[in-house]
């Protein structure tokens, strides 16, 4: 239908209002608000029928047919059916198409708004660009989804720029193309469905995007705009990689990012500062081009902050006409009362003191929040882990003439020698020999299935530091890995004579697998060809620290 497609609607939409209208036209043709009326359209041809219900016996010839009249019509028809009358549209008057017509126009409207509706309520805050269709003096008219000449088109509609969403310094001319941020989308309005502006602070960050890549991508984040439109702007930008400079990624090489922004803003001048959480430090950037800002709370029941600055930044800080101040109250949503050093000094007000106080009170906040979010990590992986064994949470005590600190690694990868049956173990409780029972077991599973590579046996962890002596402190870091063959050699045999370290733990070995383990490493001493291959360096951090 020619309707549907001029008007870019579904044709369905199109009969259904199509249909309504005449409906209500045959009953203003007949004065029956309640005739029933059906309208049937196929391939552009329109009939209309009205409709009588069949009955027994007739109160109402307008609404009723008999059963007799009604077999006439439709030969099955039975009681209840709806009996089909074409009505002929040459029989309607004047009032009854001018009805028509009117509700025509109703239906296609509110379809018409419903398409758009759906198509640009998803866009609100997006840029979009636009022709002006119509510069008037309290509103602009911009034609959205024009063709490539400018001219309506399917789908196309209009929008309107308020006064108060026009840039002040920008005239505006028929014709000329712009860019608009949609700010609105009515489905129910009277007068214009969609609202746009280019005085709106989104504008500029959608601005922002286009230009700088590192913002579309998300790197960099615009925290908070402030403006004045057509004067000046100030923004605070995040990096969320510290290796990007977000102040000078949003400039560009030479200012060319900024400089085509601003040129689109007709001069707008634009101060890009870097975001801080810390209000102190949000404060001072955003009063810049002021130097030397010191932020203090101020008292009183309405609260707010006072900024302080040397004499010579006063005017700079509260800048023309306030400008500079407003938009920093603005952007930090915080009321700043700014005044001199001088005057501080007068009132005898130790504002250096008061402000690394509240500094200090921010930094203890951010502390008990980084201690949050790390006890909230290590919950999430214990019970992601839930049979995970946290060596770090067992209380082992050794003593410090006869303990070495070694790493799980450090367990893994080196054999140890076995235990001697003579070694005095330190009193420990139930509890703990059970869980060094169970990181022993742990420990002996994983050097067995080494011991199967290397064809050699390993002895566990806790035996291991029952065995080992403290290391003798050396000049340089790295004459352990010399040295470290020949301290072993020197104290193996002493040790061989010290009683086990814990006699509360049942043995892991027996008898004949301690002494088929002397006898292997005895035999790996003598060719000591495999400590060739191990780099003892990666373990002087544990003689470091002990010593």
């Amino acid at each position: 239908m020619n309707i549907a497609e001029s008007r870019n609607l579904p044709k369905d939409v199109v009969e259904e209002a199509l249909s309504e209208a005449m409906e209500k036209a045959y009953q203003k043709q007949s004065g029956l608000k309640d005739l029933k009326v059906r309208t049937e359209i196929n391939n552009g041809n329109m009939k209309v029928f009205r409709q009588r219900e069949t009955v027994e016996n007739v109160d109402d010839e307008e609404f009723e047919i008999s059963l007799e009249d009604a077999k006439k019509v439709k030969p099955d028809a039975e009681i209840g059916d709806l009996i089909d009358e074409e009505v002929s549209l040459n029989n309607f008057d004047r009032a009854a198409i001018t009805l028509a017509k009117s509700v025509i126009k109703t239906k296609i409207r509110e379809a018409e708004k419903a398409v758009i509706y759906e198509k640009y309520v998803d866009q609100v805050g997006e840029m979009v660009e636009g022709i002006v269709e119509s510069a008037e003096d309290r509103f602009i008219l911009v034609l959205l989804g024009a063709d490539k000449e400018g001219k309506h088109q399917n789908g196309s509609t209009l929008a309107m720029m308020k006064k108060n969403d026009q840039i002040p310094t920008e005239h505006y001319f028929d014709g000329e193309h712009i860019k608009v941020v949609i700010t609105d989308v009515n489905k129910e309005s009277k007068g214009a469905q969609i609202l746009v502006s280019r005085a709106d602070p989104v504008f500029i960050k959608r601005l922002f995007e286009k230009e700088v890549p590192e913002i579309y991508n998300g790197t960099i984040e615009i925290k908070a705009i402030a403006r004045d439109p057509g004067m000046r702007a100030k923004i605070a930008v995040y990096s969320h990689n510290e290796n990007i400079d977000p102040i000078g990624a949003c400039i560009g090489p030479k200012g060319s990012r900024v400089q085509a922004i601003i040129q689109e803003l007709n001069g707008e001048k634009i101060d890009i500062f870097e975001w801080s959480d810390d209000i102190q430090q949000l404060v001072a950037n955003a009063l810049s081009p002021a130097a030397g800002v010191v932020v203090i709370p101020k008292d009183g029941p309405r609260g707010g902050l006072i900024a302080v600055v040397p004499d010579n930044q006063l005017s700079l800080a509260i800048g023309k006409k306030g400008q500079n101040a407003r938009l920093a109250v603005k952007l930090t949503n915080h009321r700043i009362d700014i005044k001199s050093q001088s005057e501080m000094k007068e009132l005898g007000i130790d504002y250096q003191a008061i402000a690394d106080e509240m500094h200090a009170e921010y930094e203890a906040r951010k502390a008990a929040e980084r201690a949050y979010k790390q006890q909230q990590r290590i919950d999430e992986l214990r019970a992601e882990s839930p049979d995970a064994i946290d060596i770090d949470s067992v209380d082992f005590t050794y003593d410090d003439d006869d303990y070495v600190p070694e790493s799980r690694k450090e367990a893994e990868q080196i054999p140890s020698a076995a235990p001697n049956a003579n070694q005095e173990a330190p009193a420990e409780n139930e509890k703990d020999v059970e869980e060094m029972e169970e990181a022993a077991r742990i420990a002996k599973e994983k050097r067995k299935s080494l011991a199967e590579r290397r064809e050699q046996s390993y002895t566990s962890k806790f035996e291991s530091a029952a065995e080992a002596a403290p290391a003798q402190p050396s000049s340089k870091k790295n004459d352990h890995k010399h040295s470290y063959k020949n301290e072993k050699q020197e104290e193996r045999k002493p040790v061989l004579k010290k009683k086990p370290a814990y006699t509360a733990m049942q043995p892991i070995y027996t008898e004949d697998e301690l002494a088929e383990i002397e006898e292997n490493e005895l035999e790996e001493e003598l060719s000591a060809s495999w400590n060739e291959d191990v780099d003892y360096e990666e373990y002087d951090e544990y003689y470091d620290d002990e010593y």
